[in-house]
């Protein structure tokens, strides 16, 4: 079974493409945690309409939120060997779970192909989005953040592997590339799936599509 943590606030406009396309991958042998940083609009709502699927829903306040702290504490409901870290504006294109689970062997980490989209329309690359490379690669290597990369809008771990090395919970952002740097120089390494692709659906007030990640 795979766990999936999605961390949500105000995205009804979205999730629902997120929760129907890990039923669509997964099927029912899935787990979602779904943390939620007190959302005023229908994002429950839509959540719940998933009524089919195992969901489990936790609320983190708006004022104690970081993104490392709402996925430890996602962590904590996790059952699945795997755990996929998703964003909650993002929707599975395409992947292999055989090929994923055999490079977690090997890795403490996969990430995919990110496709950016605003308004239904594919955004000219900027930034951070020339780090999705249309080849595999292990240790990837980011120059303009000079440090090693992942993102965890899409991104696979064992959940041995993530409770035994937690997020740091005081970085308000990019708390998957302090994580990544972390681990590498510990001597692990992790890999650069091209072909494990997902649409990430930019957002009016969301950071991502700026640039800050």
């Amino acid at each position: 079974m795979v766990s999936v943590i999605l961390r949500s606030r105000n995205e009804e406009r979205y999730i629902g493409f997120a929760i129907q396309s890990l039923h669509d991958f997964f099927g029912y042998d899935l787990e979602i945690v779904l943390v939620d940083n007190e959302s005023t609009d229908n994002t429950i709502r839509v959540v719940n309409s998933f009524e089919y699927l195992n969901i489990k829903k936790i609320t983190i306040n708006k004022n104690d939120y970081t993104p490392g702290k709402s996925l430890n504490l996602g962590l904590e409901s996790c059952n699945g060997e795997i755990v996929l870290c998703m964003s909650s504006h993002c929707q599975i294109t395409n992947l292999d779970l055989d090929k994923i689970q055999t490079k977690l062997e090997d890795n403490v980490a996969v990430w995919g192909k990110q496709i950016p989209i605003w308004d239904g329309k594919k955004v000219s690359r900027r930034y951070m989005w020339s780090n999705f490379k249309d080849v595999d690669q292990t240790n990837y290597f980011c120059e303009l953040e000079n440090r090693y990369f992942l993102h965890n809008a899409f991104c696979f771990y064992k959940r041995e592997i993530l409770i035994e090395n937690l997020f740091d919970e005081k970085y308000s952002g990019k708390e998957d590339r302090y994580w990544v740097n972390d681990m590498i120089n510990k001597g692990h390494q992790v890999y650069y799936d091209s072909e494990m692709i997902c649409n990430h659906f930019y957002t009016d007030n969301g950071a991502t599509w700026k640039g800050i990640g």
